[in-house]
């Protein structure tokens, strides 16, 4: 089988279970978008996302996107979906229009003042480390309120909702309590769940799902 067709056949299969996802919790399967990640995988297999139909695109870091992105046509959107250090803001505003992994009012500003300064607006989510990993990055759910309260006040930005990549093993815990949080801040959007737990973190109210693995293989 060639490389496109695999990766359409995968992406087929991946908007089924989407689907089947949503319809057990009484959802539309619009409600979700499917982000392709696209972290370690080659140019080519990026476009043959796009040509089979897929419209955003989430990398890790800055410098592997501007590699693939620039090559993309102007209708995906692109998602930073791993931290980011601040002298890299000024690259990744010029890359990007959804930032997932905002998780100070430094941060924020910075992307703020870079976003003004091209005229654009940016989307933005905080990322929430809802296990209390030392290891990842994220606020804790009790800083998130006043995170977001200082973020809203920024020009440029936009505070969509919440983000998180919880411990693995049982992540439904995890996706419930990111859920609690942002109905209480009134935040929309819930970006959760990944190529082993995705179906889960759309049971619990996921509107944006990463998945790299299930679309693109392990290759």
């Amino acid at each position: 089988m060639r490389r496109g067709d695999e990766i359409r056949e995968r992406l087929l299969g991946i908007q089924a279970r989407i689907e089947a996802a949503c319809n057990r919790v009484q959802r539309s399967a619009g409600s979700v978008v499917l982000v392709g990640v696209t972290k370690t995988k080659p140019l080519e297999d990026v476009l043959a996302a796009y040509e089979a139909g897929l419209r955003h695109f989430g990398e890790n870091r800055v410098q592997e996107a501007e590699e693939k992105f620039p090559h993309l046509p102007g209708d995906a959107t692109r998602h930073l979906i791993g931290p980011l250090q601040s002298n890299k803001v000024n690259r990744a505003v010029k890359l990007f229009r959804v930032v997932e992994t905002v998780d100070s009012q430094k941060l924020g500003e910075k992307l703020s003042r870079a976003a003004e300064a091209i005229g654009i607006s940016l989307a933005v989510y905080v990322e929430v480390n809802t296990g209390g990993e030392e290891s990842k990055a994220g606020v804790s759910p009790e800083e998130t309120p006043a995170l977001v309260a200082a973020l809203s006040g920024l020009p440029g930005l936009t505070v969509e909702g919440l983000m998180t990549i919880p411990p693995p093993g049982d992540t439904r815990p995890y996706f419930v309590r990111l859920r609690a949080l942002s109905e209480s801040l009134g935040l929309p959007g819930l970006s959760m769940g990944m190529s082993d737990d995705f179906e889960i973190a759309i049971e619990e109210g996921a509107t944006i799902v990463r998945v790299g693995t299930a679309i693109f293989g392990h290759r």
